[in-house]
């Protein structure tokens, strides 16, 4: 694309301002200036802009984004202090601002983030210094043995609730600083248990539970006549260490049998390998499974019973 200097467009603007046609214009311009002569499009826009500008014959620079006044700044920070939870299209309809404004001023003036609400466990210190302890053990683990975490079968249970669950993405908070907020959720809706174990290749379950109570003998059941002959199928040389979390009901009637079935390569409550009680987010179900299968079991329309979920 040819280039025209200030004065070359000068000149085609003076030219058809002396003749009324652009054709004469880029015949001067070829005589003048030995070379390709602007199109007739463009002697228009360049006399277009003369015409308007009373001095310039380039495009006007479009005007720049209008500056955010001080007062309308002081408005979006008060109505956030006084809810920082709300959204940004809350604030624009409270305050009258628009709602790209408000994100801006959020964002590059008051240097805000929003950020998400997690659903946490509440840890006392010694759960905290224990779990610490076992993340040192597993550390020193993998040091002996680099392949060990691969021989490790995580388990956990979760439930499902018909009601659903929390949507995190509607619970934000802006501040310039992370705020920690916790959102606590009501977990006494219909619902089905759920137990799956999860190795490095491979799923195993899910299996499900339809009772209230889940007892030993019923987690033992199950252990015995579904998970455990698939895991001794996968595992013929016998180095699989099987996790399960440290809940009560697995704790007296499945112990020894996981003593004998295993002979020590089991992590648990009172395991060869001690599992912290309140582990948060440990496992791969803990910080993958569970919100991966709960995306796609809670699409709307939900279910209605526990027979739908």
């Amino acid at each position: 694309m040819a280039t025209f200097t200030g004065a070359e467009r000068a000149f085609c603007v003076f030219w058809f301002e002396e003749t009324k046609s652009a054709t004469q214009a880029q015949r001067k311009f070829c005589t003048q200036h030995r070379k390709e002569p602007p199109s007739r499009p463009t002697i228009y826009s360049w006399h277009k802009n003369f015409v308007q500008t009373r001095s310039s014959v380039c495009h006007a620079k479009p005007p720049g984004r209008p500056r955010v006044s001080d007062a309308t700044v002081e408005q979006i920070r008060e109505s956030f202090v006084r809810s920082p939870r709300k959204s940004t299209r809350r604030a624009s309809w409270e305050t009258g601002i628009p709602n790209v404004t408000v994100w801006r001023v959020l964002r590059k003036s008051l240097h805000s983030k929003a950020y998400k609400l997690s659903i946490v466990q509440h840890l006392m210190d010694a759960n905290k210094v224990v779990c610490k302890e076992f993340c040192m053990q597993m550390l020193h683990q993998t040091q002996d043995d680099e392949k060990f975490l691969d021989s490790v079968i995580f388990s956990d249970m979760d439930t499902f609730h018909v009601s659903g669950k929390v949507n995190t993405h509607n619970c934000g908070t802006w501040g310039s600083e992370n705020p920690c907020v916790y959102l606590e959720h009501v977990r006494d809706s219909p619902k089905v248990n759920v137990f799956c174990t999860l190795s490095k290749e491979r799923v195993y379950g899910h299996f499900f539970f339809m009772e209230t109570t889940i007892t030993g003998i019923v987690y033992l059941d199950m252990l015995q006549e579904s998970l455990i002959p698939q895991l001794d199928e996968d595992d013929q040389e016998g180095r699989i260490h099987f996790q399960q979390d440290g809940t009560p009901p697995h704790y007296h009637e499945v112990r020894e049998y996981l003593n004998t079935h295993f002979q020590g390569r089991w992590i648990g409550r009172a395991a060869p390998i001690a599992w912290p009680p309140l582990s948060p987010d440990l496992t791969r179900l803990d910080f993958f499974l569970w919100g991966f299968v709960k995306d796609r079991v809670f699409i709307p329309p939900l279910p209605a019973n526990v027979v739908e979920l």
